[in-house]
């Protein structure tokens, strides 16, 4: 599994400045209700800053965020500091997931099951998540797609810029795997002037749709819809899907 690193520290200044959390919480909580469910506990698996967590919470629900990362859950803390109902915020690997109480619906968003490099790590984690979503509850989740890492991301490099921040951004393909490998090196000025170096490798892998449906099916959960990130239905040239899914467990399996 691939995670942050140095790319903790950076990412809401380079790759999520752009995002409207309130939208996507609001983009979100319309897809539970277009398939009929009303959560009022959530987890936000690999929440990240947090930022996320903060939109759903400010809806009314009950929020359990959950990120392997110490950087990202440190901004996370701060982004939920005084909220109502408070957060619980843990340091989990989403393949140990592990919470005191069933949830009624999960979300996993930017891509963080991209992160799963191997079937085998999916498996481990849609297992815990039939545990702790609630039966008949709702999964939904965004994944880049195998379009997003081929063509765009694919051996491409980027250079990224923030007021006092330079990203060089260097992208490998693997074709067989549809796995990106990225190297990041960061360049920070300090306030006396200095400039610090400090990088970072982060991959990703892409699967196919019929992958996703069948890891899901044999871990319990119904795939409802794949979708593009305005709730339609996906192009071929589609850089992200969200994927819905219901929890097929039977209320006397747990545990």
């Amino acid at each position: 599994m691939s995670g942050y690193g140095a790319l903790g520290g950076y990412y809401d200044r380079l790759m999520g400045a752009d995002i409207d959390y309130a939208a996507r919480a609001e983009f979100l909580l319309g897809l539970f209700s277009r398939f009929g469910s009303r959560p009022q506990t959530m987890l936000d698996l690999a929440c990240g800053s947090g930022k996320l967590t903060r939109e759903l919470t400010l809806q009314g629900i009950d929020m359990v965020g959950t990120d392997a990362s110490a950087e990202m859950l440190s901004a996370a803390r701060e982004a939920v500091d005084g909220l109502t109902p408070t957060v619980l915020l843990l340091q989990q690997d989403m393949r140990e997931l592990d919470l005191n109480d069933t949830v009624d619906g999960a979300v996993c968003t930017q891509d963080s099951f991209n992160h799963l490099l191997k079937t085998a790590d999916i498996t481990a984690v849609l297992a815990r998540l039939r545990l702790f979503v609630a039966p008949s509850g709702l999964l939904i989740f965004d994944v880049n797609t195998p379009y997003k890492h081929r063509e765009l991301l694919g051996n491409h490099d980027f250079i990224l810029e923030e007021d006092g921040l330079l990203c060089l951004w260097r992208n490998h393909l693997q074709e067989r795997t549809c796995t990106v490998t990225m190297e990041l090196d960061f360049l920070e000025e300090m306030p006396d002037g200095r400039y610090v170096r400090t990088g970072d490798v982060v991959r990703e892998r892409a699967y196919t749709a019929d992958t996703w449906q069948k890891l899901l099916t044999a871990a319990g959960f119904d795939l409802l819809a794949v979708l593009d990130e305005n709730g339609e239905t996906p192009a071929v040239d589609t850089e992200r899907w969200v994927l819905v899914a219901r929890n097929t467990r039977a209320a006397d399996e747990y545990r």
